[in-house]
């Protein structure tokens, strides 16, 4: 019988993550390391309202309960996400997807907003390895259009440009421009962070591919908007918490519920395991794998159209679980009302 496992909703061996192996994040270096610029950027950032803060001695400081995590520097795409989303709420930059998850655990957060997948890009690359493991649930998502700036330093024209650095998911966003401009791309980490490093260069034949609210907090002017390939081009975030926080089911009501499964090493398990799904009407709207440290049986992320409590999920539940292994539900929340927009636009 399918059952509930709290907290982490296990079936099967139990699997924790162990809090010991978490990453801590220290603001305090974080600020530090790069103190001034750093500083520097926190308060172009804060007058431009990109988020609010406190500091203490100086350092930046986040008040927990109203604020939410993201991987990247001030002026990210996940920055404009967290404004988007929780406009009430203090993104707390962190310098990788792992701090942004320790700085939940560790109390400096409420919430984590991550991204996982774009619809030109693909899936956000190792994220799906770290998510099972984080500790965290989804408890919401978050639609993100990209639209890419060129920004470069004031008075420099397209003319100039000789080279244009971002992260390599931007820069393959913007092939047809790069090849039109003749320029070449240079990877950065992320998109803030090299409209950051173009501004402190100053040099007029460098460009960074970033939002324009980077270039507001990097002073750096947007030579041309809009410049990604695809119209399209849109990124999905998943919102995270300490806690489950799944709303009661309703009849009708558009949910989505994310998990992670590992097969039992039999022939056929998965596909004998995905049946549930099917016989029950249950629409599977993503599966993907990744290999154990074993290399013996496949692990998956999956996701699905419906909630925990609906008789039908439950019914496909039951018969994933008796060919698995043991069975995560990361989380069951509201449907973003994206996914009906974009399913309409896609049939007209």
């Amino acid at each position: 019988m399918f059952k509930r496992h709290p907290p982490a909703f296990f079936i099967g061996p139990r699997q924790a993550p162990d809090p010991g192996r978490m990453p801590r994040v220290d603001t305090v270096r974080l600020a530090a390391d790069t103190r001034p610029r750093f500083q520097q950027d926190i308060e172009k950032a804060r007058d431009l309202r990109a988020f609010s803060f406190r500091t203490t001695n100086g350092i930046f400081m986040a008040s927990s309960e109203t604020s939410i995590a993201f991987q990247g520097m001030p002026g990210a795409y996940s920055n404009l996400a967290c404004n988007e989303a929780m406009p009430g709420m203090d993104p707390l930059p962190c310098r990788t997807f792992e701090d942004a998850f320790a700085a939940v655990h560790d109390g400096k957060a409420r919430l984590a907003m991550i991204p996982i997948e774009n619809s030109v890009a693909g899936r956000v690359a190792d994220i799906h390895h770290l998510l099972p493991d984080s500790g965290l649930f989804i408890n919401g998502e978050h639609f993100h259009r990209v639209s890419h700036h060129l920004l470069a330093v004031p008075g420099a024209e397209l003319g100039d440009l000789t080279h244009v650095h971002s992260h390599v998911h931007a820069l393959n966003q913007c092939r047809n421009l790069i090849r039109e401009l003749g320029v070449t791309p240079v990877v950065h980490v992320d998109t803030a962070g090299a409209a950051k490093d173009i501004a402190a260069r100053g040099d007029k034949t460098q460009a960074a591919i970033a939002s324009s609210l980077a270039g507001e907090i990097y002073g750096l002017t947007s030579l041309k908007q809009g410049i990604e390939d695809a119209e399209h081009n849109t990124t999905r975030f998943v919102i995270m918490s300490l806690t489950a926080e799944t709303p009661g089911y309703k009849e009708g009501g558009s949910y989505v519920t994310s998990f992670t499964f590992r097969v039992r090493n039999v022939p056929a398990a998965l596909y004998k395991a995905m049946g549930g799904f099917a016989t029950n009407g249950v629409n599977m709207t993503k599966l993907e794998s990744y290999v154990g440290p074993d290399f013996v049986a496949a692990q998956f992320f999956a996701e699905i159209e419906g909630h925990v409590d609906d008789p039908a999920v439950k019914l496909a539940f039951e018969d994933l679980d008796h060919y698995s292994e043991w069975i995560k539900v990361l989380g069951t929340y509201p449907a973003d009302p994206f996914r009906k927009t974009a399913a309409l636009a896609g049939a007209q």
